[in-house]
């Protein structure tokens, strides 16, 4: 009956100290090492990783947009208009050849007054005509071929005249072409140079056109006096139209 009082006794310590242990291990612990950072080497790499991507995405960003602002810049620059123009000078030059080819003495550019004259004074000579009518057609005629061949020699004189206007105006568009800071500059200066060429070749075309006129009004006249010069033989040679012989004195009594 003795033995339980000494369990009793052993289990009462025990459960003393147990008590104890439990109130006391807190306080054994250094409150430092409880909040040390645990190094992983795997989350360090993925980090790092992570901020380098992130990186490299913030300067493609960065090179995309300076690429933007430069495809900007070069737009404005193809948009950029180019501040000299020749139309004044060109339509100067043409106003100058239309006005010599208006000019044209008795017969003019003109379809239905050239058809005109070409009955009246051209062609077939009225048998009815008398002397005094074919004379007279005849200088009209001659008068309209000289005034014709000056026509010819005014509109050569003008076009020579734009010559040297032409090939200034050429040289200023030739370095604006060339010192054209973008695409709408350049197209530009070559539209004025086309829109030169095409106002040298108009001189062209109208010192051609009045050499023509000259040419041909000659002609018109050469073909037409032959006409007339076998009419007034046939008048001669018609008896009783032609020469009449008479009499005559050298000295009177």
């Amino acid at each position: 009956m003795t033995v339980r009082p000494k369990r009793s006794h052993r289990a009462a310590r025990f459960a003393i100290a147990l008590m104890a242990s439990v109130v006391v291990t807190p306080h054994l612990i250094d409150p430092a090492s409880a909040w040390d950072i645990v190094y992983d080497p795997s989350n360090y790499g993925q980090n790092v990783l992570q901020a380098a991507r992130a990186l490299e995405q913030i300067n493609n960003q960065i090179t995309s947009l300076q690429n933007e602002a430069q495809m900007l810049i070069n737009q404005a620059r193809d948009l950029t208009s180019l501040s000299h123009s020749s139309l004044q000078q060109i339509q100067q030059s043409v106003q100058r050849t239309q006005q010599l080819l208006g000019q044209a003495q008795s017969l003019a550019f003109d379809v239905g007054q050239i058809d005109q004259a070409f009955q009246q004074r051209y062609g077939n000579i009225p048998l009815s005509a008398s002397d005094a009518d074919l004379v007279a057609g005849a200088r009209s005629r001659w008068q309209t071929t000289v005034g014709g061949l000056q026509d010819a020699l005014r509109v050569q004189a003008g076009v020579v005249g734009n010559v040297d206007a032409n090939n200034a105006e050429m040289a200023t568009l030739v370095g604006q072409s060339q010192g054209a800071t973008g695409a709408l500059q350049a197209a530009q200066a070559g539209n004025q140079l086309l829109a030169l060429q095409s106002q040298q070749l108009s001189d062209l075309i109208a010192v051609m056109s009045a050499n023509g006129r000259a040419a041909a009004l000659s002609e018109a006249e050469r073909a037409t006096a032959a006409e007339q010069g076998r009419e007034q033989r046939r008048r001669f040679l018609t008896p009783g139209a032609g020469y009449q012989p008479g009499n005559a004195r050298m000295f009177s009594n």
